[in-house]
């Protein structure tokens, strides 16, 4: 099955965010995406591997972030 390629009107609609949070997205934090001349096209399939990636990374940031300190790790 081909997948169909998404503009980034298409992409934020399917993420139900702004073209501004995808084009963000693309520069700052790797959101997948293919250059054909000026235009960006993105597959949903590539970016949901990529949403469900971040989501990992966030909770594994989150959880180290919430673990307590032992008495050597406190700072002064």
């Amino acid at each position: 099955m081909n997948e169909r390629w998404q503009s980034v009107q298409e992409i934020a609609e399917y993420l139900s965010v702004s073209t501004d949070s995808v084009y963000r997205w693309v520069e700052q934090r790797g959101l997948p995406v293919h250059r054909i001349g000026r235009l960006l096209r993105f597959k949903c399939s590539e970016v949901d591997r990529w949403v469900r990636s971040e989501d990992e990374a966030r909770a594994r940031s989150n959880a180290t972030k919430s673990r307590p300190r032992t008495a050597r790790q406190k700072t002064r």
